[in-house]
């Protein structure tokens, strides 16, 4: 059939540690640069915090419960550092160990097949006090973590992720400072992603020594830019977007050198690359995995290097402003494959969107969601029609949770969270999300 997903397709929710565990001094965790971050005035907005966020730390049952209703095979989440390692590098807290085996044992239970992302954010505030992903000290600490992860859950773990969207960890935290630590630095925003790929490099074969057979990868954000005109300067400037946002990150995993455009564009400010870095970096990955929201659209009328203007269709976007444009996913794969063919298994790791929700007598109408993933999951049917080997697909997010510097007033999640009491109620997306997994083919809004 042609709305048919194929045999054994995953299909999942994604979530953070930080967004929904909460129990922030519970058990031994230490404090993240998310909990200091969080803690300055005019950060977040509502002055929210991660504590409790969705209280998943001891609700976690509720959790995979909510899968089990939407059918989930899958489900992607992260595990919190400083809970395991509270100053980063030093003692392993076994309390907090003992809670990703609880969860990882329930999930097996559920028959839901865990995807763990060892790094989403929340780097130990100890190790941002030492220089944090700009010191190359904070490689060696992340191997010692993922060490002590891997070595307890890789019996029953068989799908890792090293890093969450490198490009939010270095740029949005550490040159716009919108995320935490918060620094306006562009050379120190390139050396942390640069050390971020090492530490990733680092981290696969201590992955693979502790978990066999297991599949490891790196998750990637990307936005595919597009020039609004044919012209020479919009074709050049949607190039430079495209490789300061996407290809900085994929290259160096790939095996090729940091794309020249962008490092001629960052001039003196380009990382210091040691010996063998790049070597490291690129180790064989078992899949692709891509974070996915919208495209970007640019303009550059001066035909230089000043700020581009960015165009979009205004009445099709989402409550984060961001533009709906399903098509960006198919083009965006189609073209990577090509370039890419030898990598055998290709998901989507997180998409969806967030609206005003609310909850009106026990229930949550989301039509426009409903309507955004069943484009995007149309979008996954073409890929597969043209012959990517698509394996699955993780809609950001279970349930509303805590949304960064948004706090609690970004919804994306597929379950409404009443934050007061924490009661977590399906949405019409959720049932609806349930129907698409329970039959494994695309369901008509």
């Amino acid at each position: 059939m042609h709305d048919q997903f194929p045999p054994g397709f995953l299909w999942g929710t994604a979530t953070a540690s930080y967004q929904i565990e909460g129990a922030t001094a519970a058990d031994g965790r230490g404090q993240s640069i998310w909990d200091r971050f969080a803690a300055m005035s005019g950060k977040v907005a509502g002055g929210a915090t991660g504590d409790p966020a969705c209280d998943s730390y001891y609700r976690y049952r509720d959790d995979i419960a909510i899968m089990k209703a939407m059918n989930n095979n899958a489900y992607r989440f992260s595990i919190a550092w400083p809970r395991v390692v509270p100053d980063g590098g030093g003692t392993v807290n076994g309390t907090g160990l003992d809670y990703y085996d609880r969860l990882v044992d329930a999930l097996g239970d559920a028959g839901i097949v865990p995807l763990v992302t060892l790094y989403h954010w929340d780097l130990p505030q100890a190790l941002q006090d030492d220089g944090g992903w700009a010191s190359r000290n904070t490689i060696d600490a992340f191997a010692w973590y993922t060490e002590a992860v891997t070595a307890r859950l890789g019996d029953r773990v068989k799908m890792w992720a090293t890093f969450n969207e490198p490009w939010c960890v270095s740029m949005l935290g550490n040159e716009l400072g919108q995320h935490a630590p918060g620094l306006q630095d562009r050379a120190v925003a390139l050396q942390v992603a640069h050390n971020v790929l090492v530490a990733h490099g680092t981290a696969m074969p201590i992955i693979r020594a502790h978990s066999s057979n297991c599949k490891a990868g790196i998750v990637l954000n990307m936005t595919p830019a597009y020039p609004a005109q044919e012209t020479e300067a919009d074709l050049r400037r949607a190039a430079l977007a495209n490789a300061t946002h996407n290809e900085w990150f994929l290259d160096p995993v790939m095996g090729r050198p940091y794309p020249q455009i962008a490092w001629d564009h960052y001039g003196a400010d380009v990382p210091e690359i040691a010996a063998g870095d790049m070597g490291t970096i690129h180790q064989p990955v078992d899949y692709f995995a891509l974070n996915y929201y919208t495209r970007q659209v640019v303009h550059d009328p001066a035909g230089g290097d000043g700020k581009p203007l960015h165009r979009r269709d205004d009445a099709n976007v989402s409550d984060r402003d961001w533009e709906i444009f399903p098509a960006g996913l198919t083009d965006l794969l189609t073209r990577l494959y090509h370039r890419h063919p030898h990598i055998p298994e290709w998901y989507v790791t997180e998409n969806g969107m967030s609206l005003p929700d609310r909850l009106v007598d026990g229930r949550v109408r989301d039509p426009r969601r409903i309507a955004y993933l069943h484009g995007h999951f149309a979008a996954v049917l073409d890929l597969l029609k043209a012959g990517v080997p698509m394996k699955g697909y993780f809609v950001w997010s279970l349930m509303d949770n805590f949304e960064w510097a948004f706090g609690y007033d970004s919804r994306f999640g597929l379950a409404y969270v009443d934050f007061r009491t924490q009661e977590r109620t399906l949405k019409d997306s959720g049932l609806w999300y349930g129907r698409v997994a329970a039959e494994n083919r695309l369901v008509a809004p």
